[in-house]
């Protein structure tokens, strides 16, 4: 579930009290902690990375559905570095960090350049190879939860949205917006030029047919011949892994603590060209994690690393992975005492707050691997 607004609060938090009206403007009246945005089209924000040198049988699916990840999780050791070393998987060096040259507040640039022994791959072509799991908050199970997700496996893309909890507020499941949202991409992205998919127009173009009540954050994410392109709307997100280090971690896009970018249906909220856009070389063995802010409201990056470090030496399926990763996620969120991402921004806004947030986890994992062609 996202959420957004925030008020302040005294003695300890509770994550409900964290949304707030931003009023009512029109005759249908609207949910506290939902967004309305009267704001001109905007550049898309870009960003650019360079670098040196088991499948789904449906091969266009919206999940909506949700199982039980009963595995138990691996969590590796918390810190501050990005990279887990172990006897077989090392990192040469330290990730340079993403900078931002500041030139407008209209466009920023960032870059990320990363050292790599890859060899040359030739004739070889990349793949994306993804699983999942979605666990929908335990109050919502009935429903489906507001998460929405999708796996193209031919075209090789991955998408993910979360419908804003607050539309519940007046009898609204924003969880239909953000699955009419997933599923408009799919048709977009069907009628992308095969190996050309570009994230940002699928999500301008299934924004502009979405048309249930609710809002959504989006994250939408393509294996072309140049890399991964990316745009990401919001507090959902993605990781890149490579030889057990972080490599690259989109920002979350909030206007305040806990007061997310999102889509809503018309010129309602944030648009599409408010997302912002990554292209991103990727190499076979290369790991993507995306989730919705249940999975990195919970665990930090480097704890999804070395998750997702163990699920490769083990030899695990990306839908295995994606279960370590969910079932983790929920462990954190129910803990009371332990730091998480969403702690520790709670408390940086000036709020008194322990422990996880519960809430809708989606995971989507990716390996990169090679095919030679013939």
């Amino acid at each position: 579930m996202a959420t957004s607004g925030s008020v302040s609060a005294s003695g300890d938090l509770i994550v409900d009290t964290l949304i707030s009206s931003c009023g009512n403007v029109s005759s249908f009246a609207k949910p506290a902690g939902v967004f309305f945005g009267d704001r001109s089209r905007q550049s898309w924000n870009k960003a650019s990375m360079s670098m040196r040198k088991r499948e789904p049988n449906d091969k266009h699916m919206v999940y909506s559905t949700w199982g039980s990840c009963n595995s138990n999780p691996f969590v590796g050791p918390r810190s501050k570095k990005y990279c887990i070393s172990s006897s077989t998987f090392s990192s040469d060096g330290a990730i340079p960090e993403v900078s931002s040259d500041g030139s407008s507040s209209d466009e920023q640039v960032a870059s990320l350049a990363i050292s790599s022994d890859q060899k040359n791959h030739g004739d070889r072509a990349l793949k994306l190879l993804s699983g999942s799991c979605y666990l929908p908050h335990p109050d919502k199970e009935e429903t489906g939860g507001e998460d929405a997700h999708f796996i193209c496996v031919d075209e090789q893309a991955i998408g993910i949205a979360d419908g804003v909890g607050g539309w519940a507020e007046v009898g609204v499941n924003a969880g239909l917006y953000a699955r009419e949202l997933m599923f408009n991409s799919v048709g977009a992205i069907r009628d992308e030029p095969k190996g050309c998919i570009d994230p940002a127009r699928v999500l301008d173009r299934a924004h502009s047919f979405t048309k249930a009540k609710g809002s959504s954050t989006a994250c939408i994410i393509a294996l072309t011949t140049q890399g991964i392109h990316a745009i990401n709307l919001g507090d959902s997100g993605f990781i890149v892994v490579r030889e057990g280090c972080t490599v690259f971690e989109s920002p979350v896009q909030q206007h305040g603590f806990n007061f997310t970018y999102q889509l809503e249906s018309g010129t309602r909220g944030d648009q599409p060209s408010s997302g912002q856009v990554f292209s991103i070389p990727v190499a076979p063995g290369d790991v993507i994690v995306a989730g919705t802010d249940g999975l990195f409201d919970n665990l930090y990056s480097n704890e999804v690393t070395a998750i997702v470090v163990h699920g490769v030496r083990a030899g695990l399926s990306p839908e295995a992975t994606a279960q370590k990763i969910a079932a983790s996620a929920r462990q954190r969120a129910m803990d009371r005492n332990r730091q998480t991402p969403f702690s520790t921004a709670a408390q940086e806004a000036g709020f008194r707050y322990h422990g996880g947030k519960l809430d809708d986890i989606t995971v989507v994992v990716s390996y990169i691997s090679s095919s030679i062609n013939m």
